[in-house]
């Protein structure tokens, strides 16, 4: 046998082996998907056919159901559509994440912003301008300070400024209440805010909205610590500090008490001056 058929034999053989190894591999691996899918068992459940904004109104076209492994179930999530359909969303929600109970409202609560207030809060809005929002960057999902400046009503009075709600919530700025420009770090232009504050702070709130000027102030989302100032007046300014108040004493006041005529008599006697002269001396004297 020369050469050239002696490599042809080497090759011819090789390939064959080869080929016997890839069938043999394919199958194993073709069987492993089949006994693992018998093995695996799966349950239904309901998930965001693509990303939902806060408020959403959930209909057929906005979920699905997705077989979910047994052995990893999600808490208090859903297994029929039927289930979530009418009802607002009060968080995003992204693609294919599970639908639960804590992201959607009650039954017959109804879509939009108002679902999303927790019990026990409320939502107050304020008139803003790029000055008072931060330029733009008061955003769905953001935390400030709302400080207010109330002016002196006469020249004796100081101006002051003070902080009265500290690390409230923007629920939304405009009509916006999605943070999908929030996300990119893009502001929002508006003439209102709405922040999610308590009772007692939305009352606070509403008093320094018609009693003075409204500023709101920026906060790092990781800063939880409340804001604590005394405030700061108008002599503070230039390093002066206003004055102290005079304390007047008290008057202790008894019963009343008939005045007593008071006479005054002229007893004092008249004076005179009398010049006397003495041969060569003169002199004045004082007769009484």
């Amino acid at each position: 046998m020369d050469r050239s058929k002696r490599t042809a034999v080497v090759v011819g053989v090789a390939v064959v082996l080869a080929a016997v190894a890839s069938l043999g591999m394919y199958r194993i691996v073709s069987r492993m998907p089949a006994a693992q899918a018998a093995e695996m068992k799966t349950v239904g459940v309901v998930v965001a056919q693509h990303p939902l904004r806060l408020g959403t109104r959930i209909t057929t076209d906005h979920v699905k159901l997705v077989q979910w492994p047994a052995n990893a179930p999600v808490a208090n999530s859903f297994s029929k559509i039927e289930d979530v359909l009418n009802r607002g969303l009060i968080s995003t929600v992204d693609e294919n994440e599970p639908l639960t109970q804590s992201k959607l409202a009650a039954l017959e609560a109804g879509a939009g912003l108002p679902p999303s207030i927790p019990p026990g809060m409320r939502a107050i809005s304020l008139k803003v301008n790029e000055v008072v929002g931060v330029a733009g960057f008061v955003v769905p999902g953001t935390r400030v300070d709302v400080m207010v400046t109330l002016s002196g009503k006469n020249r004796d009075e100081d101006s002051t400024t003070r902080v009265v709600l500290s690390n409230a919530q923007v629920l939304t700025a405009g009509t916006r209440y999605d943070q999908e420009k929030a996300k990119d770090g893009a502001p929002i232009p508006s003439t209102v805010v709405t922040l999610l504050v308590t009772p007692d702070d939305g009352e606070r709130v509403a008093l320094a909205a018609a009693e003075g000027q409204i500023m709101l102030t920026l906060r790092n989302p990781l800063d939880q610590d409340p804001t604590s100032t005394s405030g700061v007046r108008t002599t503070a300014l230039f390093g002066r500090t206003a004055p102290e108040p005079v304390k007047v004493p008290a008057v202790r006041r008894g019963p009343a008490k008939p005045l007593a005529a008071v006479v005054v008599a002229d007893t004092a006697p008249a004076v005179y001056t009398v010049e006397a002269i003495r041969g060569a001396k003169r002199s004045q004297e004082i007769v009484r």
